[in-house]
């Protein structure tokens, strides 16, 4: 027990700062304390960062089709879905011509999609969720390691944790001189095991700091609503709690409301207004937003009155995906447009904080960089409590 408290506990060094000092001894608890969760939070993160691409393999034989001379307009794909008493809801366009169409539908009054050849017409099927099942399990893990919201607290616990972690070892990393800079760059890999796993620790930390830091801080911001609150007043917004208690005046909630009363009086003027052409919907926001894109269109339903066409845009210096919206109602009458480029900074956050955290934001490489991110995050845990492991057997 003696020597186990030694391993937690060292004097101050001669001309060391009381500031590396102090982030040593909170580097070591925290590590210890939190270094489990982080593993398990790290090596979910690296195989959910794949979803999107091995559901899609999964379901390879209903994705991916042979291009034909011209694809069915969805005029065309609502009327043949009709006659198999269907009620189109939504269709989802990818930007390559060899995946095919998804298609939302109403069936006997249960919602439905499925995958639609463009080219030939025919329903390939309903995603196979064998993959999707598997993925449920990773995340449930990812977000509450299966144990509901006492497993929330701890992941949350535990990420706040590794921010500290991340800070306090960028402290310690930092070289006392210029000329030690390239040691703390660089693995020697024919030293002994000690020497290649403390450089693995130090220099993939190092490298990994930024990405890790940033995917830690948009996980509190999904998981603690007073993160989330601090993250949208420091980008401009207005305190979610604000947002709730305002009731008049020129403010978020105001516009929420004029756009429900909106939708409203659509419902109740026209009710027994025949609804446009998906066709000329489509056309009418290719006008707004000329560009080809992945493009989803929603048609009007109870909830909501009107078509809702979405872009996913990456004419942008990085290739983020970044989604563009415009509205109409149901007899074709523009109603509004909201280009991401346009929205506050709070709210541009807002809407890519998972993507952003998931590594969806720019497609595979992203994902790739995400991957390789997180797998870094996976060793430091592991090379950390070895560095301490040798410490107390050392001791002992």
């Amino acid at each position: 027990m003696k020597t186990l408290f030694k391993s937690l506990y060292r004097k101050k060094r001669k001309n060391e700062s009381f500031t590396k000092y102090l982030m040593w001894i909170i580097h070591l608890w925290l590590g210890l304390l939190s270094c489990s969760i982080v593993f398990v939070m790290c090596l979910t993160g690296c195989l959910y960062a794949f979803k999107n691409q091995i559901t899609d393999l999964y379901n390879r034989d209903k994705v991916y089709i042979t291009a034909g001379a011209a694809a069915k307009n969805p005029d065309h794909i609502q009327a043949e879905l009709l006659k198999e008493g269907k009620e189109l809801t939504s269709l989802l366009i990818p930007d390559s011509k060899s995946r095919s169409y998804v298609v939302s539908y109403r069936e006997n009054q249960i919602d439905k999609s499925a995958y639609y050849n463009q080219y030939t017409g025919a329903i390939l099927g309903q995603a196979d969720t064998g993959a999707n099942r598997f993925f449920e399990v990773v995340l449930d893990i990812h977000r509450n390691l299966m144990m509901g919201n006492a497993g929330r607290q701890i992941v949350g616990a535990s990420v706040l944790m590794f921010c500290v972690l991340l800070i306090s070892g960028l402290i310690l990393w930092l070289p006392k001189k210029l000329k030690f800079l390239k040691q703390g760059l660089t693995v020697m890999f024919r030293a002994k095991f000690q020497r290649v796993n403390y450089d693995l620790h130090n220099t993939l930390g190092f490298y990994a700091f930024l990405m890790l830091f940033f995917i830690a801080v948009t996980g509190l911001y999904i998981t603690y609503p007073w993160v989330k609150n601090g993250l949208i007043i420091s980008l401009g917004g207005s305190s979610i709690n604000h947002i709730a208690e305002e009731k008049n005046g020129d403010d978020p909630f105001g516009g929420l409301m004029e756009d429900m009363l909106q939708k409203q009086d659509e419902k109740k003027n026209l009710k027994d207004a025949s609804s446009t052409s998906v066709d000329k919907i489509l056309k009418l926001a290719n006008q707004h937003l000329p560009y080809t894109a992945v493009t989803s269109i929603e048609l009007p339903n109870k909830e909501n009155p009107r078509y809702v066409v979405i872009k996913t845009n990456t004419r942008n210096l990085l290739g983020m995906m970044l989604p563009d919206e415009v509205t109409f109602d149901k007899t074709g009458v523009f109603k509004t447009k909201e280009l991401f480029s346009e929205r506050p900074l709070n709210k541009q956050f807002t809407a890519l904080a998972k993507p952003l955290h998931t590594g969806e934001i720019m497609g595979l490489p992203s994902i790739i960089l995400y991957f390789i991110i997180s797998l870094i995050g996976c060793s430091l845990p592991v090379t950390g409590f070895l560095i301490w492991w040798h410490r107390f057997r050392k001791m002992k």
